[in-house]
């Protein structure tokens, strides 16, 4: 198994807006994504185990032109709010980093 540090390009996450998350994981090639959509593993279930949230509510999508997969979901703290530790939510990917991937 391969964790998804070690074969994303990149894995980035940002606001969108001041309630919800954004997060882009990219591939170098089509042999890496094709890989990566075969095992299943990147799917609203994991984004909802991960980030506490719904999986209904967890609006995803796979890019393949760009090797890439996105989700957006809820904040549980609305930027800027207090108790918010990440006011531009650029960390918010780290979680998915130690995903592994069967490859």
């Amino acid at each position: 198994m391969a964790k998804l540090r070690d074969i994303a390009k990149a894995c980035k996450s940002k606001n969108a807006g001041p309630f919800e998350i954004t997060i882009d994981v990219m591939f170098d090639d089509a042999i890496t994504f094709d890989a990566v959509c075969r095992s299943g593993v990147i799917s609203p279930a994991l984004f909802s185990r991960l980030y506490n949230v719904p999986a209904e509510s967890v609006q995803f999508s796979v890019y393949p032109p760009a090797f890439a997969f996105k989700a957006s979901f809820e904040r549980p703290i609305p930027s800027g709010a207090v108790g918010d530790t990440d006011v531009y939510g650029a960390q918010q990917h780290a979680p998915l980093l130690d995903v592994e991937i069967p490859l």
